[in-house]
């Protein structure tokens, strides 16, 4: 039973190092994006379809009522 209480206290003690790792690293800019800002004006939000010729006559015509 005392095994257990060290692997959970190494595991504890292992998992502070990484996030006090973690921490130090935001803190001093390592996880800053400087490249995407500078190129995020020349790309599009959206692709927009134009519309094409055959597509626009296809909806002219179902939307004309049927004479019999």
């Amino acid at each position: 039973m005392s095994i257990i209480y060290m692997l959970l206290a190494i595991s504890v003690i292992v998992a502070l190092v990484f996030f006090a790792a973690f921490i130090f690293s935001v803190k001093s800019g390592q996880y800053d994006d400087t490249y995407t800002p500078s190129v995020r004006m020349l790309f599009e939000d959206e692709i927009v379809k134009e519309p094409t010729l055959e597509s626009d006559a296809s909806t002219k015509e179902s939307s004309l009522p049927n004479k019999v």
